[in-house]
């Protein structure tokens, strides 16, 4: 028997709840950073799921889990990016909002760097979407620009748990390989999010093959010992989805099933907040890794930026602006 409830007490973005950033007052923030400054930042897309599914489906896959993680280990959650980077091959999409990697990452390079000065200087991103080549990027712009110390960390749900998005073929609980808005992606989703989704008008999709197998692997990465190359390693390999798959659905929506998630579901739940205990038990609210380890900029100008603008220091835009 999981201690986790599925689906999670959800729906949390606009309730005084204790766990949005945005929901808190100036008072409550204040307290919340006596106990945890640990913070998650949910980032996912808007993006043409097929007719059975939400277009926000991989921002709720995220903010979800993180509500959840949330309730048990005391972290902070803020409001989720709802527009994301998209590969080349699901441009045009009409559902499907795409914004360009460098915007993306520069923009969560700012949101990270209002998120520290404000005192959040612990923060996990939590992907929800296939813009696994753009996310680093962000965080470790941050780290060249200010060069303070912080803990970041990005984690795609699926690289957590890539035995339970396996097909049977490879001893998994799916009679499809993952790809979008398939059985997979919304056997997840009906966990999840379940008022969101109807299968009523679920759908399959048969995508053009035009590349040789054995070489790309599937959304997920779960194939790497027969397919080494992930999905963001090629052009040419993946048909345009608008002229293949024009109905949103890469694969087969209508053998989903919340049950062959429920496993998955809980493994990265488990995960999650022992990632955030594990942290905040070697760093306690308030503590960074030592100054020495993280930076050689001058110790007392990061000392000062440390201790911020309200308490007698600086903020951390005196080091620089995040263009």
């Amino acid at each position: 028997m999981s201690k986790w409830t599925i689906p999670p007490d959800g729906g949390h973005m606009e309730r005084p709840s204790g766990i949005y950033y945005q929901t808190m007052n100036g008072h409550e923030i204040e307290e919340r950073l006596k106990k945890s400054d640990m913070l998650i930042l949910p980032i996912g897309s808007t993006e043409n799921h097929g007719k059975n599914a939400c277009s926000g489906e991989d921002t709720f896959l995220v903010t979800r889990l993180a509500e959840a993680v949330a309730q048990k280990t005391g972290c902070t959650v803020a409001e989720p990016i709802w527009y994301g980077s998209h590969p080349f091959h699901h441009l045009g999409m009409p559902g499907t909002i795409v914004i360009p990697e460098e915007d993306l990452s520069a923009y969560i390079r700012a949101v990270i760097a209002g998120f520290w000065n404000t005192g959040f200087r612990k923060i996990i991103l939590l992907n929800g979407h296939g813009q696994d080549y753009v996310l680093p990027l962000a965080i470790h712009q941050f780290a060249k620009k200010y060069q303070v110390p912080a803990i970041l960390v990005n984690v795609n749900w699926w690289f957590v748990i890539p035995e339970f998005l396996k097909d049977k073929a490879h001893g998994g609980v799916f009679e499809t390989p993952f790809i979008h808005a398939d059985e997979v992606e919304t056997s997840y989703s009906m966990a999840l999010f379940p008022e969101l989704i109807n299968q009523e008008y679920a759908e399959k999709s048969v995508p053009a093959k035009i590349f040789p197998e054995g070489h790309i692997n599937k959304s997920g990465s779960p194939y790497k010992e027969e397919s080494p190359l992930d999905f963001w390693c090629q052009v040419g390999a993946s048909a345009i989805e608008v002229v293949s798959t024009p109905e949103g659905v890469v694969g087969d929506a209508t053998l989903a099933d919340p049950e062959k998630a429920k496993p998955g579901v809980y493994a990265i739940l488990d995960y999650l907040e022992k990632l955030i205990n594990d942290i905040m038990k070697m760093y306690p609210a308030g503590t960074l890794p030592p100054l020495k380890y993280m930076t050689m900029r001058d110790q007392k100008e990061i000392e000062d930026v440390i201790k911020g603008p309200l308490n007698g220091g600086k903020h951390i835009y005196t080091l620089g602006y995040p263009t």
